[in-house]
């Protein structure tokens, strides 16, 4: 499929769209001049393979990374403001809900983790759209400036160790991934490596003797992720994250929101739709929302499916000296008492039938936290029984990419 135009509309997933019957052209925008000479179909749509841009619109920049154009970052192109412009449409094309929008403080150098792939064809990241093909970076200015550094140290570590790769379409190797994380507010990093061996050489804490904690995870796996069994070899159990007056542990099988520069804007917003005395935080992961309310005088209880993050809730609970306790239960199934506001913050995909669970709740607020709009919608046909929505604010945790995560406070009909 050929085309020739100009982009009119973004896709919800951040490409161009090109034409009536639309080709879907990555790293454009509105307004951009473009020839499509190639096209490949994948899930019902018309991808553009090989494509020229022919004029620039006037909502272009120049993008900061090198590797611009083979990785996920759709949007480096788009001038900040016109991105927070582009997201808050969409949210409303998708919900109906026309919300304030508040960018990140920081668009650069803002991710305090990233997972680098270490493979036969490179190190770096997957290139878009293509699984088996590696981009082998240099740098990448959404994560750190210090990313050249730990790349450099990864690969004098494997020189002088003389370790294999992992080899993606043989599906073999001894090193898989290198994890990077930060504390931006507190200075500290987190290294972990991942690999198929058990054996952690003797030079590995040496190579990254700039880290506060150094991990070796052992993979046993094949699966294409960056996990495995973490061991300490030097350092801190634990890095910590300053957010305002509460701190976080960090460790490498826990899950912590990806921009800690926007990150109080998001629990500003969620603190400020809170209501009442007591709550309940559902889906309550590692405690992020629940231990800073309860840094804030709320009496928090909280459930999470995972046991380990359980454990790092309570750990994180009792570093901030608060009154906030949370258990290990399934949120679809949890009995939801009196308490005066719900926060939720589901995995992407919402949440499904639990939605029927929490519609039935006596609470009067909900605060619904959510990466998806689509997965909300669908999650607020049950909740929309027995309550409407009040408000909604929009926090730009992924610039540079057409994802944006929502607060939207829900309250029980009259």
């Amino acid at each position: 499929m050929k085309g020739k135009g100009r982009i009119e509309e973004m896709s919800e997933d951040g490409y161009g769209l090109l034409g009536k019957k639309p080709i879907y052209v990555p790293y454009t925008v509105v307004g951009d001049l473009v020839e499509v000479r190639k096209t490949r179909r994948r899930f019902g749509r018309h991808l553009a393979t090989d494509f020229e841009l022919l004029e620039e619109s006037r909502l272009r920049q120049r993008p900061r990374c090198m590797h611009f154009g083979k990785c996920a970052c759709l949007w480096q192109h788009i001038k900040y403001k016109e991105q927070l412009k582009i997201k808050q449409k969409t949210f409303e094309k998708i919900t109906g809900i026309n919300a304030e929008i508040k960018g990140s403080p920081q668009v650069w150098n803002f991710r305090n983790a990233s997972n680098f792939i270490i493979t036969t064809q490179g190190i770096g990241f997957k290139e878009f759209g293509k699984w088996w093909s590696i981009v082998d970076v240099k740098e990448c200015p959404i994560f750190s400036n210090r990313t050249r550094e730990y790349l450099s140290a990864l690969k004098a570590f494997m020189r002088e160790e003389k370790i294999e790769p992992w080899d993606v379409k043989a599906k073999r190797g001894i090193l898989h991934y290198l994890s990077i994380r930060e504390g931006k507010f507190t200075g500290e990093v987190m290294v972990n490596l991942i690999a198929h061996s058990e054996k952690v050489p003797e030079s590995f804490e040496d190579y990254f003797s700039f880290a506060d904690s150094i991990y070796w995870s052992f993979k046993t796996d094949e699966r294409d992720d960056p996990r495995g069994e973490p061991r300490l070899v030097k350092g801190k159990e634990y890095i910590q994250e300053k957010i305002g007056n509460v701190v976080y542990l960090i460790h490498p099988n826990s899950f912590f929101q990806t921009n800690s520069y926007a990150l109080p804007a998001l629990l500003k917003a969620v603190e400020d739709f809170t209501d009442g005395e007591k709550v309940f935080d559902l889906y309550a992961g590692v405690g992020t929302f629940g231990v800073y309310l309860a840094k804030r005088g709320f009496d928090v209880e909280g459930v999470e499916i995972n046991p380990f993050a359980v454990e790092m809730a309570n750990k994180n609970a009792e570093l901030n000296d608060v009154d906030a306790l949370f258990r290990v239960g399934n949120a679809e199934e949890v009995k939801l008492e009196s308490y005066d506001t719900i926060i939720v913050d589901p995995p992407r995909k919402g949440l499904k039938e639990g939605a029927k669970l929490l519609a039935k709740s006596r609470a009067e607020r909900i605060v619904y936290v959510s990466c998806n709009p689509r997965a909300f919608l669908k999650d607020f046909e049950a909740l929309s029984e027995r309550y409407k929505i009040e408000k909604a604010v929009l926090i730009d945790m992924f610039p540079h990419t057409p994802h944006v995560e929502a607060v939207i406070e829900l309250v029980k009909k009259s």
